[in-house]
């Protein structure tokens, strides 16, 4: 994947866990059956789901890496993904490395329903731990990050960096001003204006992430 290459030392990463497959557990159907859609979206991105975690080096340091891949369901969380961002987390927490999760997600699985939703306090859960043992997660948040991955482990970090101009909420912007009625400010749930709020530590481009994130590393002494 494109992030990986561009955020970890050549050849430094490690997958994990990359055997974990989603299952088919409440028969759920709508327009198309959900294990059909995962046939579909595994043959079309090659990945059993829409994340991969491993070991990594950035610049040199030692991290605990997960990715996001939006090409899969557009990355929502259902259970193999809340799995393996907490083996993350308690992996990053047993060997005492950095975590970082790189987020772009729509939101929870519907088609995993309470079991999509559990994933958010168990992963949130994990990160309880992490911060208990002196750990240091680093969240950065890409275009679009929403719903429960938002509502969790996404704007949990220690240090949250955010894109360029990503879109970063829980329910769209479209949503909200069709339910209350008013028109949003300027640039509302993006990137910049949650910089501005105090939700977002650094907007950083992506070419500028690397280096970011190690210096978040040095400075938290990790």
């Amino acid at each position: 994947m494109q992030r990986i290459e561009q955020l970890c030392d050549p050849g430094s990463f490690e997958p994990l866990w990359a055997d974990l497959t989603p299952k088919d557990t409440l028969r759920f159907q709508d327009r198309i059956p959900y294990k059909e859609r995962l046939i579909n979206e595994q043959a079309k991105t090659g990945q059993n789901d829409a994340i991969q975690c491993g070991r990594a080096f950035i610049k040199g340091r030692g991290v605990v890496l997960g990715v996001m891949d939006n090409r899969f369901m557009m990355a929502s969380m259902g259970c193999v993904v809340g799995e393996k961002i907490t083996r993350a987390i308690e992996l990053g927490t047993e060997i005492d490395r950095p975590v970082i999760v790189v987020s772009a997600s729509g939101g929870a699985r519907m088609q995993e329903s309470a079991l999509s939703l559990m994933q958010m306090s168990k992963t949130s859960a994990a990160l309880a731990r992490l911060d208990d043992a002196g750990g240091l997660f680093i969240s950065v948040l890409t275009d679009p990050t929403t719903g429960g991955v938002t509502a969790s482990f996404a704007m949990l970090g220690d240090v949250i960096l955010a894109e360029r101009e990503a879109l970063i909420g829980f329910a769209g912007p479209r949503v909200i001003a069709n339910t209350v009625r008013q028109d949003l400010p300027e640039g509302f749930q993006r990137a910049e204006f949650l910089r501005e709020k105090g939700f977002v530590d650094r907007v950083i481009h992506r070419h500028d992430m690397r280096s970011e994130i190690s210096r978040v590393i040095d400075y938290a002494g990790k």
